[in-house]
């Protein structure tokens, strides 16, 4: 395993890159090394990965973007496709092959776009993921996030983020950085949801068998527990995939646990 270590002189290149059909990404580049891009849940923004880049960068070209709508993003005026925004930030930095970190929402997109572009995915990150074509179980906390979600109310939808998917509450590592996200991004998620392109066709969970790049699949032992019973399907499902649970962290891990992560993604990506 490579130290978990940072350099004071890792380049680092700030850009609002065109998103297609409009509009304009935030993303960040630092390192040099092979290149892994990181992808962040819904409600949230770059900013999940702070604790963690410095170290990833000593080894690796690493990029970080906000989705469409979420931190210093533009919000959409029409219809878009978040597979198509991933494409777009590979193309935007030449990449035409990358590993993919996601967490959440941006584990599900990683692997959407790997089984549509298998050619471009060099390896695989899942943390606490979630995957399209997933039918979650309802329980009154998913009532009610649903609703805050249907009836637009972003100081309702933030309580419910940070209660049920911060579980591990604001004394926690990365408290304080967590619930300024959500309660930033609140209302920016519910417009930029209502743009989303819903595509019946996306249900990775029914092809779990033809993802080709090496996967290690992370999730926190705190996280919500269906997290964990889709990791297993993943686990199971994905060929050659490796899991990893890890104590003390619940939906929010790059900030819970960061050294833990980094060392297993230095050990995981090429």
């Amino acid at each position: 395993m490579r130290p978990n270590s940072a350099s004071a002189d890792v380049p680092r290149l700030e850009v609002h890159l065109p998103a297609p059909g409009g509009g304009r990404l935030w993303a960040e580049r630092s390192g040099t090394g092979t290149p892994v891009v990181l992808l962040h849940g819904a409600g949230m923004d770059s900013r999940l990965w702070d604790a963690i880049v410095p170290a990833l960068a000593s080894h690796h070209d690493v990029i970080r973007y906000d989705a469409r709508g979420l931190g210093r993003s533009t919000p959409p005026d029409q219809m878009f496709c978040d597979i198509e925004d991933l494409g777009a930030v590979l193309d935007y930095f030449g990449l035409h092959t990358a590993a993919l970190v996601g967490l959440s929402m941006g584990g599900e997109i990683s692997l959407d776009f790997a089984l549509a572009h298998p050619e471009r995915v060099s390896a695989l990150g899942l943390v606490g993921t979630s995957v399209s074509g997933h039918v979650w179980p309802q329980d009154p906390q998913s009532s009610a996030y649903a609703t805050a979600r249907r009836q637009q109310d972003p100081a309702a939808l933030a309580e419910l983020e940070l209660s049920i998917w911060a579980s591990m509450g604001r004394s926690a590592p990365g408290g304080e950085l967590i619930e300024t996200m959500v309660t930033q991004n609140a209302h920016r998620r519910i417009v930029s949801e209502r743009q989303l392109q819903h595509s019946p066709d996306r249900d990775a969970e029914a092809r779990l068998g033809d993802i080709t790049a090496p996967t290690l699949v992370i999730h926190g032992n705190c996280d919500h527990p269906e997290v964990s019973v889709i990791a297993e399907q993943l686990v199971t499902g994905i060929p050659g995939a490796r899991g990893q649970l890890i104590a003390d962290a619940d939906h929010y891990l790059p900030l819970r646990t960061p050294e833990l992560l980094t060392n297993l993604l230095l050990a995981h990506l090429p």
